[in-house]
């Protein structure tokens, strides 16, 4: 008789897996708090948190279903901390003869349960998780034999292929793309919805945490946990997203304001990185609500959010796949430099960052312009080295796992990656994040000011950066611009921006 183990890992908690289709109790499922999973990085304390407590509801709604459940805590004195040692001991004590998993989104972890089906003595096989709408290969099968990876075509073929917002085999609307409505500032005074936050008493999972010896960052109220930690609470999110703020998603969606966090961000990232919800079911109930209220939610709206879950979400794990583990070691411009202590405090005197990053340890979140453009493009212009910058945004965001979050930082971000991801380096001075937010107006730096007291330090050290990487850049058809600008600045000028750089570099974690 064939008695079967199945491991659930802790972003595969799809309870809509054909695997929970019946019940059979020669099946058993096995979850697992292992130490190996909270100490291959510096993780928010929040997403700790919201892992477990998701994998424990996830577990506990398996038997409610009648399926035969195995959970090992964190603190459970059988808990041998990793999944092989587990592994091991679950089937020599249970007498399991055939052992399964869900593919895992990681590397790391794909290349762990190889390793695992190698190790033991019992057969094996994997089955897919059944959330992406691609197949790990798909867009390395769909670029084969070209040099460049454009976001466009891709995400124009899955609209096709999918048959998402389309008519026939055209745009629904003509067009295909409307990023250029989606780049307002919020106006002057302008008070974003409250966002939905949850009220989970996480209490006895942070204490269990506290009391072992693993490091995390960032702070938490345990018992008012503000994320989702269950399906129900991951649709109720959906539901108040595309009611009360996908009216204005697309045109504010890369604003930024201090003291507004989640704007009109729809915070469902999280949730579909854990698999509570398909990435299927966020489409489908945007483009439900749009067609119930097309008066009142414009298209432009519409289309800038499917084309963050179906274009880049599905885009950045196909590139994964396709260039992973070269990828994770890749360094374009050679940068070497550490990161500011600052970004470990937010105690920084540039409004931009100390909001974003202040930001990001109270809630374990930033959208994806505070990303890019504050603590990226700061990353960037200080010549931060890429493997500094991966295990920050790691570890500090709730979302990041590291298929989505390596190619957003090492590649669009950073520019590590030479242009696979972008094709131009994110970089701007001050005159961009004024243009995009509320920062600017009280800060302690000058926007205005390039050099001398109080210049803005994104001004010299944007120019810096151009002049540093000019073999690498001056080529770049994006950039030719800036290129002849800082070549038709006068030697003077130039020198007195290199030497500000050059000064706001030596004494950086006092900015």
């Amino acid at each position: 008789m064939t008695k079967t183990l199945r491991l659930i890992l802790g972003d595969q908690l799809n309870i809509r897996h054909s695997w929970f289709d019946r019940i059979d109790d020669k099946v058993t499922y096995v979850l697992m708090e292992v130490r190996t999973e909270t100490d291959y990085a510096l993780h928010h304390i929040q997403k700790v948190v919201g892992f477990f407590a998701s994998m424990r509801a996830f577990a506990a709604q398996l038997q409610a279903n009648n399926h035969q459940v195995i959970y090992i805590k964190l603190n459970d004195a059988t808990n041998l901390q990793s999944f092989e040692k587990n592994i091991k001991w679950l089937i020599a004590e249970n007498a399991f003869t055939h052992f399964e998993y869900q593919l895992p989104d990681e590397y790391r972890l794909d290349q762990q349960l190889k390793e695992i089906c190698q190790a033991i003595t019992i057969t094996s096989n994997f089955i897919d998780s059944e959330h992406f709408f691609t197949t790990r290969n798909e867009l390395g099968d769909f670029f084969k034999n070209k040099k460049t990876f454009l976001l466009e075509s891709f995400y124009r073929a899955l609209r096709k292929k999918h048959a998402i917002l389309m008519e026939g085999n055209n745009p629904l609307t003509g067009q295909w793309n409307y990023d250029g409505d989606n780049r307002k500032k919020l106006p002057k005074n302008h008070k974003a919805i409250s966002p939905l936050v949850f009220d989970n008493d996480v209490s006895e999972i942070y204490q269990e945490i506290k009391g072992t010896t693993i490091r995390t960052i960032g702070n938490i109220d345990a018992k008012h946990y503000l994320w989702p930690t269950s399906r129900q609470q991951a649709l109720e999110l959906l539901v108040f997203f595309v009611s009360e703020c996908l009216p204005y998603f697309g045109s504010y969606q890369d604003a930024m304001a201090p003291n507004e966090w989640s704007l009109y961000h729809s915070r469902l990232s999280f949730s579909m990185n854990l698999k509570l919800i398909s990435p299927q079911e966020v489409i489908d109930c945007s483009i439900a609500e749009w067609q119930k209220r097309p008066n009142e939610i414009e298209y432009n709206q519409l289309e800038g959010f499917v084309r963050q879950i179906i274009g880049w979400r599905e885009y950045m794990r196909g590139i994964y796949w396709l260039k992973m583990p070269d990828y994770a070691s890749m360094n374009f411009f050679d940068n070497q430099e550490k990161l500011p202590d600052w970004f470990w405090t937010g105690k920084t005197k540039m409004n931009c960052l100390k909001d974003a990053i202040n930001q990001s340890l109270d809630y374990a979140y930033a959208h994806h312009i505070q990303r890019l453009m504050i603590t990226g493009n700061f990353a960037l212009l200080a010549g931060i080295q890429p493997d500094e910058v991966d295990a920050w945004y790691l570890g500090i965001y709730i979302d990041a796992i590291e298929w989505v979050e390596i190619t957003n930082t090492r590649g669009m971000s950073q520019f590590a990656d030479g242009g696979i991801v972008g094709t131009k380096p994110y970089v701007s001075s001050a005159s961009y994040i004024d243009k995009m937010s509320h920062y600017c107006g009280t800060c302690f730096y000058n926007k205005a000011v390039k050099t001398g007291d109080k210049a803005c330090p994104f001004n010299s050290l944007y120019w810096n950066f151009y002049d540093r990487n000019e073999d690498k850049l001056a080529k770049n058809p994006r950039i030719g611009m800036m290129y002849n600008v800082w070549r038709n600045m006068k030697p003077e000028a130039k020198t007195e921006l290199l030497e500000q750089a050059n000064y706001y570099l030596k004494n950086i974690n006092t900015l």
